[in-house]
C-alpha cells in the first residue's frame, strides 16, 4: 500500500515537474528560484538615475541612439524583439544587437513576434520567450535576464512563465499616454515630438528619485529629435542615465560567454 502510494505520489510531481518547467528553460535556473514568486519590476530602485529604454527594435536608428548616449556618458537598455520590423538573425539585425551588446548597454527581450501575451497558452508565452532569448545568446553571447510584454500586458500565467525561465518582467513608469489606455502608448509615437520633449522637461523639473521611461528605437523622432532633448534636460537636473539592471541593482544576464553557432533555420 504504501508502496503504491510513493509510487502515484512519485509520478504526479514528475508529471508535474514535466508541466511546469520546459525543456528549454535556461539550465543554470535553481530549483528554489523557479518555486519564488514572479518578480514585476515597474520602476527603479537606485535614487538619482534614470534608465532610458527602447523597445521594437533592433532597427536602423539604433546606432544613433547609442552614439548620443555613449557622448553623454550614458548606456541605454533595448528590448529586442526577434520577428516585428524584421528577423534578428538577418545580417543588419544581427549586427545591430551585437553592436548595442558590444557598446555597454543592456539588451533584453522584448518576445519574437510582439504579441499580446495574456491571449497566448503556456506553451505559446514560452515559445515566444524562448526564441529571442536564445537568438539574443547566439548572437552576443549573453542570455538576457529580463523580459518586457509587449504592451506592457501580463496575466498570473505570464509571470509565472518568466519566473521559471528566470526572468524579470519589467515595464515602465514614466510614459505620456492619452486617457483610456493601459500601459499601450508610450511617449514617443502617439504624440508630437514638441509634446513628449516637454514631457521630459516636466520630469526633470519634478525631480523625482528616479524613472524608468519607455521610448521606442524604431521611430525617427524618437533618436533624433526627443532622445537628444531627454539626455539634455535629465543630465541637467543631475541623474545618472543608466541600464534597467544599474537602477534596480540586478545582473542583466542569467550568463555571459561567447556568441554560438545557430542552426540552419537561423543563418
Amino acid at each position: 500500500m504504501l508502496a503504491s502510494i510513493f509510487t502515484a505520489v512519485t509520478l504526479l510531481a514528475a508529471t508535474a515537474s514535466a508541466i511546469t518547467i520546459p525543456a528549454h528553460v535556461a539550465r543554470n535556473v535553481s530549483e528554489v528560484f523557479k518555486r519564488t514568486p514572479g518578480q514585476v519590476v515597474t520602476q527603479c530602485t537606485v535614487p538619482n538615475t534614470v534608465a532610458l529604454t527602447f523597445d521594437d527594435g533592433p532597427w536602423v536608428y539604433l546606432y544613433d541612439i547609442s552614439k548620443a548616449l555613449i557622448a553623454a556618458d550614458a548606456k541605454g537598455t533595448f528590448f529586442f524583439n526577434g520577428n516585428n520590423y524584421d528577423c534578428i538573425y538577418s545580417a543588419d539585425q544581427a549586427k545591430r544587437v551585437k553592436y548595442a551588446y558590444d557598446k555597454g548597454h543592456q539588451v533584453a527581450s522584448h518576445t519574437w513576434s510582439h504579441r499580446h501575451l495574456p491571449t497566448l497558452t503556456w506553451d505559446q508565452i514560452h515559445e515566444e520567450m524562448w526564441l529571442v532569448e536564445d537568438a539574443i545568446e547566439k548572437i552576443t553571447g549573453a542570455y538576457p535576464a529580463m523580459v518586457r510584454p509587449p504592451y506592457g500586458e501580463y496575466n498570473d500565467m505570464v509571470v509565472d512563465a518568466a519566473r521559471v525561465r528566470g526572468q524579470t518582467i519589467t515595464t515602465w513608469d514614466f510614459e505620456r499616454k492619452p486617457a483610456n489606455t493601459y500601459l499601450s502608448s508610450s511617449l514617443d509615437w502617439s504624440d508630437s515630438a514638441d509634446d513628449v520633449k516637454q514631457a521630459y522637461t516636466d520630469l526633470a523639473n519634478r525631480r523625482p528619485s528616479n524613472a524608468l521611461a519607455l521610448n521606442h528605437e524604431v521611430y525617427e523622432q524618437s533618436a533624433h529629435n526627443i532622445l537628444p532633448h531627454a539626455i539634455s534636460v535629465l543630465k541637467a537636473a543631475g541623474y545618472k542615465l543608466v541600464t534597467l539592471a544599474e537602477c534596480i541593482g540586478q545582473s542583466p544576464y542569467m550568463r555571459v560567454g561567447s556568441p554560438k553557432a545557430r542552426d540552419v533555420s537561423h543563418v
